[in-house]
């Protein structure tokens, strides 16, 4: 019995969140974009003329936020060990490709001017670009997974789960809750405050859907409406994926004691949703 409740909550664990999957669809297109990047950059080189170094430095600032768009927002999110793979890998290049950029705009600074040679060896870098990839920078990072996931996280995740079964716990079964899920896409995509909860009158007035269950309410310190419209869109899409109707039902601007304003937006679902011990924002 032990070792049907191990297999299952592992599947649970490892399994490819609808967060995880957008992300890796969002790191997808950062990386066509830099890739864009890459191209214009290797067009100026071939110039082998220092006179496009500012158009340079523009296209590595551009390909640096980029990266720190990967870095920061989607790749936390990124479970799976191949997935990690694929994505530090490419990461890696493109880490040595602004190195060798930020060299060279250095010594264009510096100097003046630069031998032939220097701009073909950045040429010939982006042009092994796939090889460097698929070799060189896959090894290292499969080197540096193994050592941290060997050593941290299997031992980490066997202890959990061993004293999870030991103490007969129920909420090993809730790990990775619907409700824990939406708050988490909510806040990703720009709320500053989530609750979900269960008011009978509102849900009566949801005429759209059928057994309104639950609510998810949002704030956001802004006045940006475009933010509030994206978290109700993004639960609402997340909550269809699952099989739930969706609706989003308001959209105000309220003024703070303190003349702060902010948006505050509602998502009416009939998921079955555990609500809120209060009524308060958490």
């Amino acid at each position: 019995m032990k070792n049907i409740v191990i297999f299952d909550c592992v599947i649970l664990i490892i399994g490819m969140s609808y967060i995880e999957k957008k992300y890796n669809s969002k790191i997808s297109e950062v990386f066509d974009e830099l890739e864009k990047i890459e191209q214009d950059i290797l067009k100026l080189l071939t110039y082998k003329s220092i006179q496009y170094s500012d158009k340079v430095a523009k296209l590595c600032a551009l390909s640096n936020k980029s990266i720190n768009l990967i870095l920061k927002k989607y790749y936390p999110e990124i479970k799976q060990i191949s997935d990690k793979l694929r994505i530090k890998s490419r990461l890696k290049f493109y880490y040595d490709l602004l190195d060798k950029m930020t060299h060279y705009i250095r010594c264009v600074e510096e100097f003046q001017k630069l031998d032939d040679h220097y701009y073909d060896a950045i040429i010939d870098f982006i042009s092994e670009k796939e090889n460097l990839i698929s070799g060189k920078y896959e090894e290292i990072s499969s080197n540096e997974l193994t050592v941290f996931y060997d050593k941290k996280t299997r031992e980490e995740l066997e202890r959990v789960l061993t004293e999870k079964i030991e103490l007969g716990s129920k909420q090993f079964f809730t790990f990775g809750t619907l409700e824990a899920e939406i708050k988490k896409i909510a806040r990703i995509a720009g709320a500053d405050e989530v609750v979900i909860l269960n008011n009978e009158e509102i849900l009566k007035m949801a005429e759209f859907i059928d057994n309104p269950r639950a609510i998810i309410h949002y704030s956001v310190y802004s006045t940006d409406e475009e933010v509030l419209k994206e978290i109700g869109r993004e639960l609402k899409e997340y909550l269809i994926s699952k099989g739930y109707e969706a609706i989003i039902l308001l959209l105000e601007i309220a003024d703070l004691a303190l003349e702060q304003e902010f948006l505050t937006g509602s998502v009416i679902t009939s998921a079955k949703l555990l609500p809120d011990h209060n009524n308060d924002l958490i």
